[in-house]
């Protein structure tokens, strides 16, 4: 999208640039951008390190949040300025478990205790974070939850297992849904929890994905004593704020600005790519699908402004979250499958990235992570809520059906 800046907004995007610049320089970018990224990993390397400080240092790391907890006072244009430039820029972001998440309910509903404790931690990328919400019979049909969470004087006992449960072998806490009552409608007896991974009667099971990839887990909960005073909010509303945390989590999925650079480089390896005499580009078919995705791209960001404007204006992220969240990452996986067909043989060999540290790339370095990213990615149109749930959302809440 060709957003018309103004001279404050291009002079904010100068100032922005210059940081990455000078906090996240041209050559750690590109040994990041020719890297699979898809294993939760405990620890930073020194570069990631730096650049959260530097972020923290300058009061840039949560732009999205309260002032008072650390966050800017950026308009909605702005926002949207330093989500396309980290992008482009390939930085690391914060964990979006705890950043993203779940500091949007410890800053609206939680304890003064509990944000005092939490939120400058996740703010730093000190406490790393997961979320105990799938369950075996209970994904989609969140509701279904069978964990239980029985009061024991100054604890909760909790037993139960959760599922498809991202980054829990490397996190130092868990947010997680809890049944604590069986009384009434089922959304009306869950709580929310706050679970420290370091308890007794907790384990934590590897899944590993298409391309070998450990990201997700099974965690075990057999008998685990959790304070209550790490109930967020209210006994037995736990719904209310998961609902809540769910809107900015499928906000975040959408991934406009990540799809926008990754649309922009494709577009620049076609050109370069020679077939019959030519270019891909030349391909009348191939460029007629790339101009159509990035039409959808266009119409997606809009929706994304609007969305930022409505959180600006002391609202937050309603049913256009799922709108976001089906498009984008609709869109995310169309422009994966077409890295494939660019790269050809040279993204096809290494689904495992080990096999690269361990033999050495073949081809091109830009097409080293393709298939571990294409693979990584049919999951995209699940996680967060699967699509066929979201388009349920947008018809009774949008469409009154």
């Amino acid at each position: 999208m060709d957003l018309k800046l103004r001279e404050d907004d291009l002079a904010f995007q100068r100032e922005v640039r210059e940081f990455l610049d000078r906090h996240w320089p041209e050559d750690v970018r590109e040994a990041r951008r020719n890297t699979g990224r898809f294993e939760e990993t405990k620890g930073e390397s020194p570069e990631v390190r730096r650049f959260f400080d530097a972020l923290n240092e300058r009061g840039w790391a949560v732009p999205n949040w309260p002032s008072e907890w650390g966050g800017t006072d950026w308009t909605p244009t702005q926002k949207y300025i330093w989500d396309k430039e980290t992008a482009r820029a390939e930085c690391p972001q914060l964990s979006a478990f705890g950043a993203r998440m779940l500091a949007p309910v410890l800053y609206t509903w939680g304890t003064d205790e509990q944000k005092e404790r939490f939120l400058p931690a996740i703010r730093e990328q000190k406490m790393i974070w997961c979320q105990g919400y799938s369950e075996p019979g209970a994904g989609s049909d969140l509701a279904a939850l069978g964990t239980r969470a029985v009061r024991d004087g100054d604890d909760f006992v909790v037993n139960g297992t959760k599922i498809w449960t991202t980054g829990a072998h490397v996190a130092d806490w868990m947010f997680c849904l809890v049944r604590t009552s069986t009384e009434g409608k089922r959304q009306e007896g869950i709580s929310f929890l706050l679970i420290d991974m370091t308890t007794p009667g907790i384990t934590v099971n590897p899944i590993h994905l298409l391309g070998g990839i450990h990201s997700v887990n099974e965690v075990e909960l057999k008998d685990v004593r959790v304070p209550v005073a790490n109930l967020v909010g209210e006994e037995n509303r736990g719904w209310t704020y998961a609902k809540g945390l769910l809107t900015h989590e499928r906000t975040g999925i959408a991934g406009v600005a990540r799809s926008e650079v990754a649309l922009e480089r494709l577009k620049a390896i076609a050109a370069r790519t020679a077939v019959d005499g030519g270019s891909l580009w030349d391909d009348a078919d191939f460029r007629r699908r790339v101009i159509e995705l990035e039409i959808d791209l266009e119409a997606l960001a809009m929706t994304e402004l609007r969305v930022l404007s409505q959180v600006e204006q002391g609202g937050a992220p309603g049913p256009e979250s799922s709108i976001l969240k089906i498009r984008g990452t609709e869109i995310s996986q169309a422009l994966q499958v077409m890295q494939i067909e660019v790269f050809g043989y040279y993204g096809m060999p290494y689904p495992d990235q080990t096999l690269i540290d361990n033999e050495g790339p073949v081809g091109e370095a830009y097409a080293h992570a393709a298939m571990q990213a294409m693979l990584y990615g049919r999951a995209a149109t699940i996680f967060g809520g699967s699509n066929e749930i979201q388009k349920n959302i947008i018809s009774k809440a949008v469409l009154g059906l």
